[in-house]
Formats: C-alpha cells, structure tokens, sequence
C-alpha cells in the first residue's frame, strides 16, 4: 500500500490581508519559513497530476512527496508565493475560479485582490500546474445538474484558451463534493479532484476525494512541521472535523427538501 502524502491547501499570501481572507491567509514570511522547512526536511513538492497519475499506475514517486496547492486565486501567490517556490525549485498546484480572476470573465466575486491571467500564465511557466476549481465558486453540492455542468466545463473552457492546455486537476469550493459531483467531474474530463478532510491524502482515497490539510494564518512552524509528518492532525483539526460532520448533515437535509420540492412541481 502506498505511503500517506501531505496535500497542503494554501488560499492567500498577503501582509494584510482582509477580513473575508484573513484567517485562511498566510504572511509571506511564515509561507517562506514553511518552504524553507520542507527543504530541510528532504520533502519533494510534486503537483496533482503527478501524485495521482503515479498513484493510478503504481508508479514510482519521489521521496517523501508533498503536494502544495494553492486556491481561488489570489494575487499574493504571484507576488510572494512565487519567488519563493522558484528558489526551491518546487513544483505546486494553483486551481483557480475562472470568473475570479481579472480580465473579460471576471464576474465580480473574488474576495481580495485576484491574479490576472497575464500571471497566472507565469505561474504555469514556473512549474505551477493550473487546475479547475469552478466558474464562480459555488457549493457545488448544492446546484441542480445543469449548473454544475456549466460550472465545470465553462472553467476548463476559460483555462484551456487562456493557456492553451486543458486543466486536468480540479478542487472542490470550499471541499464540499457527493457521489453526483465526484461523477460529473469525472465526466466532465477531470482526471482527479481534491477535497479538504483536513487529512493525509491515500490512495484508496480514490482520485476524486483526495483529502488535505488547512495552512492558515494561525498556523505556526512548529504545527506546520507536525502537520507535514503527519503527527497529531486528528487532534488538531478535531473541531474542524466536528463541525464540517455537523454541516453535512444540515446540507443533507436541505437536499433532501430541495428534491422533494422539485418532486412536487
């Protein structure tokens, strides 16, 4: 069986953040601090596609493989995310949501200042794997089947003109996914999907729920270094856990109302 692998989930890189990012934000020192650690520890940053592709074919992997993903996409990963994976030489995972980012799709609802598309090309020059990661970043779970279609092929849509490659990577908004999500995805062309769990990724995970952990503002050195070793994570991500248990069994019940309504008219 293969050997657990951190998957980091990073959002924001900002000295100041806002308040709607602040707390899943990260100041670029500690984001440089962090990375400087995985160097010492003999950690090999792979990207998404290259974990699952070596997963689905029981192919070799480097030692002690380490994903670094970044979402939404925010303007800190070019401006400070960047120089730092560059002097490491590490590979990462950006999945954006296409009408966050600046330019003729942005629809208005990025949370703080967002990538334009002009960077986000640099950043797939630089190792950065550019996935999926929604239109306008919905709970996805929660959309009738015609509108998580749209939000899925008109991302990669947006993606493969932009860049000239098909995104074949995708992640969940806000982690949340179902049976019916995990098909469409699939369906949709996506060869693998990352979810949250706050847990080391394995591979009987299967390719569409491949769990990660949060970085976040509050995230200290010396819990960053448990939490890529994989040391007490039940323990510090149990209220986490307890709450995200809680909310799907309330979003559940709203589905459940929502197809009965639907049943009736």
């Amino acid at each position: 069986m293969s050997e657990p692998v951190p998957i980091l989930m990073y959002h924001s890189i900002a000295s100041a953040p806002n308040d709607a990012t602040r707390a899943l934000s990260v100041a670029p020192e500690a984001f440089a601090e962090q990375m400087a650690l995985l160097d010492d520890r003999g950690f090999t940053p792979v990207d998404t596609a290259r974990l699952a592709a070596g997963w689905r074919s029981g192919g070799p992997l480097p030692a002690r493989p380490v994903l670094i993903t970044f979402d939404d996409g925010y303007e800190g990963v070019h401006r400070h995310g960047l120089p730092v994976l560059a002097k490491h030489g590490f590979a990462s995972t950006l999945f954006v949501s296409t009408g966050w980012i600046k330019g003729a799709y942005d629809t208005g609802g990025g949370l703080d200042t967002m990538l334009d598309w002009d960077q986000v090309r640099r950043l797939a020059e630089e190792q950065v794997e550019i996935g999926g990661h929604s239109h306008t970043h919905p709970q996805m779970d929660q959309l009738p089947d015609d509108a998580l279609w749209f939000e899925l092929l008109r991302c990669k849509e947006i993606i493969a003109e932009e860049l000239g490659a098909r995104p074949v990577s995708f992640a969940y908004p806000y982690g949340y996914s179902s049976r019916r999500v995990r098909r469409t995805v699939r369906e949709a062309g996506f060869a693998q999907s990352l979810a949250v769990g706050n847990d080391l990724a394995r591979r009987q995970q299967g390719p569409y729920a491949l769990q990660r952990v949060t970085v976040r503002r509050s995230t200290g050195i010396e819990e960053f270094e448990r939490l890529v070793e994989g040391r007490a994570i039940a323990r510090n991500f149990a209220r986490d856990r307890a709450l995200t248990k809680g909310y799907a069994m309330v979003r559940r019940a709203r589905q459940v109302r929502r197809k009965a309504i639907r049943s009736r008219v």
